[in-house]
């Protein structure tokens, strides 16, 4: 494995122009692990971290605490849903399968690999941490407080019901911050930058992985949310909001990706020089990263749908046992008195006309 990465420190000064182009490439400075071979499905997946291993050592830290939370909610007898354990481990497995392998170091390199990191990050990642319902989970863990003396428990939900919370969580909102995610970055210079340094790289991921969860913390509605009371678009039903908060970023996400495919120009100048060796055309790997753009989104929407569809079966089924429970309760006065009004309707509609008006 030695022999097919390189750990180097690139130089800042200067930005290099590609043999036989006039495009300007940026370079990556900063201690980094960059691969020498190109790629295979064996090294993309090989393990291996970053000199500076950040989101792997995050991921570490999001199970650690997942976990002493379960443990601490068993110590005192309350039960956790194992199928949100797993859905938070399929969460973190799917960020170090991008951030602790050889797809971190090949993303350095090629578009494709990077659009990759993004789709997984941005929209597979958040969905699945998402269902782990990581805030139930800490609230119910957290012990209550007694008296007027504030804890930790009553600080976070000080911070769920506060207006910036609210505001952050809004519809609208997400919704911009997600797509900002796409057209924001790679359409502006702002990609070329980040991409300059270790930890400019770092962020965008760290970015990737925030906006994504903020996003989909609404859309699926696992957990408690400050949009679950307000006015105006929250004013819908919930069901109805998330199909057309997901409904709406899908044509953004296609349209993104058909721009990048169809594209006649490197749309970043990061990864504007071949590999020597390696036999990639950066035109036709920024084509193949629109492709995967474009794909990739079916994928996460439709574990969401499926998500939605359960939580609306499960509703349904809650709404008809409370339903027959209060026909048991009061002698299924509702229906008797809906009979007794359509019995009256009949009873006058068979008067003979001569007998009156009521």
């Amino acid at each position: 494995m030695a022999s097919e990465l390189l750990i180097g420190v690139l130089p800042a000064s200067g930005v290099p122009m590609p043999p036989g182009s006039g495009t300007p490439m940026q370079t990556m400075h900063g201690l980094m692990w960059m691969p020498s071979a190109p790629p295979t499905v064996a090294r993309l997946f090989a393990f291996h971290l970053q000199p500076v291993p950040i989101l792997p050592a995050l991921a570490v830290l999001l199970v650690a605490a997942y976990l002493f939370a379960v443990a601490v909610m068993h110590r005192r007898g309350d039960r956790w849903p194992l199928t949100r354990t797993v859905w938070w481990m399929a969460g973190i497995a799917t960020l170090l399968l991008m951030t602790a392998t050889g797809f971190d170091g090949y993303g350095m390199e090629l578009f494709s690999i990077h659009m990759l990191q993004h789709m997984v990050v941005n929209m597979l990642t958040p969905i699945l941490l998402v269902l782990g319902a990581p805030v139930t989970l800490l609230l119910r863990a957290l012990p209550a407080a007694h008296g007027r003396r504030r804890n930790v428990r009553a600080v976070v939900l000080v911070v769920l019901h506060s207006r910036v919370a609210q505001f952050v969580t809004h519809p609208v909102v997400t919704l911009g911050l997600f797509l900002l995610s796409l057209y924001g970055l790679y359409f502006t210079p702002l990609f070329d930058y980040l991409m300059s340094t270790m930890w400019g790289h770092n962020l965008m991921l760290l970015h990737f992985l925030a906006i994504g969860a903020l996003y989909f913390w609404g859309v699926i509605g696992v957990d408690p949310s400050p949009r679950n009371s307000g006015r105006g678009l929250r004013q819908l039903s919930k069901p109805v909001l998330r199909v057309i908060e997901l409904a709406v970023t899908v044509p953004f996400h296609a349209f993104f990706g058909v721009v990048v495919m169809m594209s006649a120009a490197l749309i970043v100048h990061y990864y504007a020089a071949p590999i020597p060796g390696w036999g990639i055309s950066p035109l036709s790997d920024q084509q193949v990263g629109g492709g995967i753009a474009w794909g990739f989104t079916e994928f996460p929407t439709l574990i969401v749908l499926g998500v939605l569809f359960g939580q609306w079966q499960k509703a349904d089924t809650r709404n008809t046992r409370n339903t027959d429970r209060k026909a048991v309760r009061d002698g299924d006065a509702e229906l008797n008195e809906y009979n007794a009004r359509l019995a009256a309707l009949a009873a006058h509609d068979g008067r003979p006309s001569g007998s009156g008006r009521s």
